[in-house]
């Protein structure tokens, strides 16, 4: 992680869960480390917590599905911090409904999260690459589920978008390679992980603690050592895709 040091990386979600991770984790190892979060106190928040690392945490509040929003943002980082170096695309929704339940607001919201935003801080971060003549790394936190079909219904909708992200991470590299490009595109696909997340999909404080009880599931530290392997890979190295499973996990 030493030719890290001092560099700038974006970090989408990251008041909690696996961005706050990442973050924590990439200032510790020196970078400049841009907190993009809706909820940026939280981002501050633990910016104070890391103020005597060797890194920092800048937080700047950005609603990721508001196109606007994206490209201030990535206006602001060149501005401020010269451009992005590495992109780590980790904000992601789902609702608990079945295909058969959901509604076009429904869809939209997670598609425009996980699928459109991702696609939009990828292309605005490898320009800033380009710009600079950088060698990069762009990195989407996707899901088991984009490597299978779960058997819960609830979960299909957010499914098919991380089907998108595997297919999407595979036609970046080509287009890099195409380029001759030096950035790196990299997926790191987790089971279940103990976050907020399950919360977040409208489902109860206490459904989602049942949940992690009966079922077995990573912690996002354990995501985050995935990551790490994939951004201190040698640059001659294409860390592609990692899938990380709790060691009991049925999916």
């Amino acid at each position: 992680m030493e030719r890290w040091a001092g560099r700038v990386a974006l970090v989408t979600g990251a008041s909690v869960g696996i961005g706050a991770s990442v973050a924590r984790r990439l200032v510790a190892h020196g970078m400049r480390v841009v907190g993009a979060a809706r909820n940026v106190d939280r981002v501050q928040t633990i910016a104070e917590e890391l103020k005597d690392q060797s890194g920092s945490l800048i937080p700047m509040k950005c609603d990721l599905t508001k196109d606007d929003q994206v490209l201030d943002m990535f206006a602001r980082i060149k501005q401020e911090l010269g451009g992005v170096d590495v992109c780590i695309n980790n904000a992601g929704m789902s609702v608990a409904k079945s295909l058969l339940e959901g509604t076009p607001e429904d869809w939209r919201k997670i598609l425009d999260l996980n699928v459109v935003a991702l696609c939009l801080c990828t292309r605005e971060a490898v320009a800033s690459m380009k710009e600079r003549g950088v060698d990069g790394h762009i990195i989407h936190i996707s899901s088991i589920y984009g490597h299978c079909i779960p058997p819960q219904p609830v979960s299909h909708f957010y499914t098919g978008t991380k089907h998108m992200v595997t297919a999407l991470t595979e036609a970046l590299r080509q287009e890099l390679r195409q380029a001759n490009s030096n950035i790196r595109i990299s997926a790191i696909s987790p089971g279940l992980v103990e976050t907020e997340f399950i919360m977040r999909t409208g489902r109860s404080p206490e459904a989602a603690r049942q949940l992690y009880q009966e079922m077995p599931s990573l912690q996002p530290d354990d995501v985050t050592d995935s990551l790490i392997h994939a951004l201190s890979a040698p640059p001659s190295v294409q860390v592609h895709d990692i899938i990380v499973r709790p060691a009991k996990s049925v999916n």
